[in-house]
């Protein structure tokens, strides 16, 4: 009697075994694959003219150490980071010696702070500036990989090393179609400095800033770092018109346009009963621009009535200025439609076309060109519209005319009770 109870605990510790046993494995197989750590290296221009004292009083290079500093106490843990220099290494005149002058300070991998601030300590203004042959490193230390890339250059001046084109080198790199980004930071640049950093750049999709202020520097670096931990949005380019009726069809997404000194440029896009159309528009000052300027993003009927519009002005020199619009259209007899879902409905609602009209008020001095145009970058969505009438923008006071016509109608109401209540003062001060 026993023995069979042994055996049959035996039997039923194999069958728990046997049937446990593949959950592990198939739970792995089951598991998606780890997301493999974003890359960023920071190329830092260390040539002679980092020695020029205009940033907040201190030297270019100090300036630079100052922010480096910050930005590796704020690099996220999930970032593998490295550093490359150009310039620091050879002081003499040979220019094929200056011209090869980049190397990697700091491997591109997990950070130790202390290590990669002690390195950056040891960098004095020395040599050339090697922009190509840096960005050539660069990528180089870069390869391999399927993870989000990107090179965020620093410096105070133009390459030096024609006829090695820095911007070509971009475009080269671009080619690759290996994913790589570059941002680009001109300390106190001039005009060249300003177009070449912008150009390589754009080259790749990154951006260009023009940094005058240590705080600026620090801010935009870890900026940039932090942004190669997030998901990747390719813009698309398109062209606007110049009317409404010759405008692009844009569905929801991400573009990039250019735009001269007040110049409109006309989108379209089509709203849904029970849709919500949000857009924003940000206009980059990739040049030296007069103080006091604007931009404007206004939805408008094809018929030319404004639905609602949003502005902003700036003052001084800027970056970029940005705007944005929010049109909820209601749904058709209280019947909401979900474009993705396949049904068997006969009719369907019609779509609105709304014309978005995108105005720039910039201006330049005489000396700076004006074209190309200005980057602008333009962002359309489309979400479900509020129901809520708490949500203004559901209530309609997002639109200018209703506003309008609900202070209209308040201010009426206010003056015949004023006056009923004039004229009854009136009559009791008579009748006493």
């Amino acid at each position: 009697m026993i023995t069979k109870r042994r055996w049959a605990a035996r039997v039923c510790i194999l069958l728990a075994v046997l049937g446990a046993g593949p959950v592990p494995v198939s739970a792995a197989a089951d598991e998606p694959a780890a997301k493999e750590a974003p890359k960023v290296e920071l190329v830092l221009d260390v040539s002679g003219s980092m020695r020029a004292r205009d940033i907040d009083g201190q030297t270019r290079m100090a300036a630079a150490k100052q922010a480096f500093n910050e930005v590796l106490d704020a690099v996220p843990a999930e970032v593998r980071l490295g550093i490359r220099t150009l310039g620091a290494d050879y002081p003499g005149d040979d220019r094929k010696r200056g011209c090869k002058d980049t190397r990697q300070l700091y491997p591109v991998g997990p950070l130790d702070r202390t290590e990669a601030k002690t390195a950056v300590a040891t960098l004095a203004p020395t040599g050339w500036t090697p922009i190509g042959p840096a960005l050539l490193g660069a990528a180089e230390d870069l390869k391999g990989g399927a993870a989000t890339k990107r090179i965020v250059l620093i410096t105070d001046g133009e390459d030096t090393c024609a006829p090695l084109d820095p911007c070509q080198v971009a475009r080269d790199i671009a080619a690759q179609g290996i994913h790589l980004v570059i941002d680009t930071l001109g300390l106190v640049p001039d005009a060249k400095t300003r177009q070449q950093l912008t150009c390589i750049a754009e080259a790749t999709g990154g951006t260009y800033t023009t940094v005058q202020h240590t705080d600026e520097l620090s801010g935009r670096v870890r900026q940039l770092v932090k942004r190669a931990a997030d998901p990747v949005v390719t813009p698309v380019a398109t062209r606007g018109a110049e009317r409404c009726t010759d405008a692009p069809q844009l569905q929801p997404g991400l573009y990039t346009d250019r735009a001269s000194f007040g110049q409109h440029r006309w989108y379209r896009v089509d709203v849904l009963p029970g849709q919500e159309l949000r857009a924003s528009v940000t206009v980059s000052a990739d040049r030296a621009v007069n103080n006091d300027y604007g931009v404007m993003l206004r939805a408008v009927t094809v018929r030319g009535r404004e639905i609602v519009r949003g502005s902003e002005s700036g003052h001084g020199r800027t970056d970029a200025i940005s705007t944005g619009l929010r049109y909820p259209k209601a749904p058709r007899d209280g019947i909401d439609f979900d474009p993705d879902e396949d049904d068997d409905a006969e009719v369907k609602p019609a779509a609105e076309t709304v014309c978005l009209e995108v105005s720039n008020a910039f201006a330049a001095p005489p000396s700076v060109k004006t074209t190309p145009g200005m980057p602008v970058e333009l962002t359309v969505d489309l979400v479900d519209a509020p129901d809520a009438a708490s949500d203004v923008a559901s209530f309609g006071l997002g639109r200018g005319w209703w506003l309008l016509g609900v202070l209209v109608l308040a201010g009426l109401l206010a003056g015949l009770v004023w006056g009923w209540l004039s004229r009854w003062r009136i009559a009791v001060w008579r009748t006493n």
